[in-house]
């Protein structure tokens, strides 16, 4: 099981536009938004897998006022460890070390380490 991460959103809905479309494709991704008591805040809370993906997501759409909280997520998602990033290769059989770097946002010398093991694993 991957750590999860708790990144702040301030002011997450002034800043939006079409927020109850961009809340549905977080909690798509199985991440968990919600508000922080009566306050303006919401939080994300998800593994950094599911923090990338959801970038990856905004990052594709045209809506422009999501960009800040791509932005956002990429300032707060802390770096995966080895075994994060191993787990993550072990869950995509066959994955190439150019998905990892993108899903992951590792270096290309941490994606050929972690492939370079889960491939002698299976030996």
């Amino acid at each position: 099981m991957l750590k999860q991460v708790t990144i702040i959103l301030p002011s997450f809905l002034r800043r939006v536009l079409r927020a109850y479309a961009l809340k549905a494709h977080i909690r798509e991704h199985g991440c968990e938004l919600t508000r922080i008591g009566r306050s303006r805040n919401w939080q994300l809370i998800a593994s950094p897998e599911q923090i990338n993906e959801v970038i990856n997501l905004i990052e594709q759409t045209n809506e422009d006022s999501w960009q800040w909280v791509a932005k956002k997520l990429k300032q707060d998602n802390q770096k995966l460890s080895h075994q994060h990033l191993l787990g993550i290769a072990k869950k995509n059989d066959g994955i190439t070390i150019n998905e990892l770097v993108a899903k992951t946002d590792c270096t290309v010398i941490e994606a050929r380490k972690v492939i370079d093991e889960v491939e002698w694993l299976d030996e």
